[in-house]
């Protein structure tokens, strides 16, 4: 690993882990020496970061040099703590990961005081149902989205019938007990409703679409709200959500 990339995971593992993290555990986390983990600590309280502790006692990272120091009160707090919660229990396991670690950065910029009330907040999240494991790549649909590539997906509807379609992918709908998937139609030539459920494979196309997703997205929406006063019909007949809500969360 450069220095540069375990410098960047050390500074990670300081926000991350409840301090004060033992100099051993460090140099486990990062798969490097004592020595070169004490180095390492040095370097990063030569480049502004105020890191308190020394060897035998642990650190504890009381100031970051990377990350501005933000001001939230403490409803905004609670506020991110119950959203991020539920992104780590409803998400896939980057997604999920991904909340976490900004939760750690949110924390390590925040004044000591503020600290205390995410480590105490009072909204807690919890569900009985184990969360939904689904065959096809999320990681691959976000990144075809962000990046307004075509997608080449296997599909069943509810018939058991398949297909395979070349479709836009617009945004990732996030219901009750299901994922859906709003894209552009190739084959239909529409927009389209996919359960992630249903996908049955899925791949990266050659096309590309930018930079028509959020006109495109902003259409459909314009166009659910013209046609539906109830929620509109997916590709399989099922119905995904009122349309003030599936506005809300899109």
């Amino acid at each position: 690993m450069a220095k540069s990339d375990r410098l960047f995971r050390l500074m990670h593992l300081m926000r991350s882990l409840r301090p004060p993290v033992t100099a051993t555990l460090l140099a486990e986390e990062l798969g490097v020496s004592q020595r070169t983990l004490y180095r390492d600590i040095e370097a990063l309280r030569n480049a502004g970061a105020r890191i308190e502790g020394e060897a035998g006692f642990g650190y504890t990272l009381t100031e970051d040099y990377a990350l501005p120091p933000q001001s939230l009160t403490q409803l905004e707090i609670e506020a991110l703590v119950l959203g991020l919660s539920e992104v780590r229990l409803r998400g896939d396991a980057a997604l999920s990961q991904a909340a976490g670690d900004a939760l750690s950065k949110i924390t390590a910029s925040l004044p000591e005081t503020k600290r205390a009330h995410i480590e105490h907040s009072v909204g807690l999240v919890h569900r009985y149902q184990p969360q939904k494991q689904y065959e096809a790549d999320l990681s691959l649909i976000r990144q075809a989205c962000w990046d307004e590539r075509a997608l080449v997906l296997g599909y069943r509807d509810r018939e058991g019938r398949d297909s395979t379609r070349t479709i836009w992918p617009l945004a990732i709908v996030y219901l009750d007990d299901e994922l859906m998937l709003l894209a552009h139609c190739r084959l239909r030539g529409a927009f389209r409703q996919f359960l992630v459920g249903s996908i049955q494979s899925l791949t990266l196309g050659d096309e590309s679409f930018r930079p028509r997703r959020v006109p495109m997205l902003r259409d459909y929406m314009s166009e659910l709200r013209t046609r539906y006063q109830i929620a509109p019909a997916c590709e399989d007949g099922r119905r995904i959500m009122a349309e003030d809500n599936l506005t809300a969360q899109i």
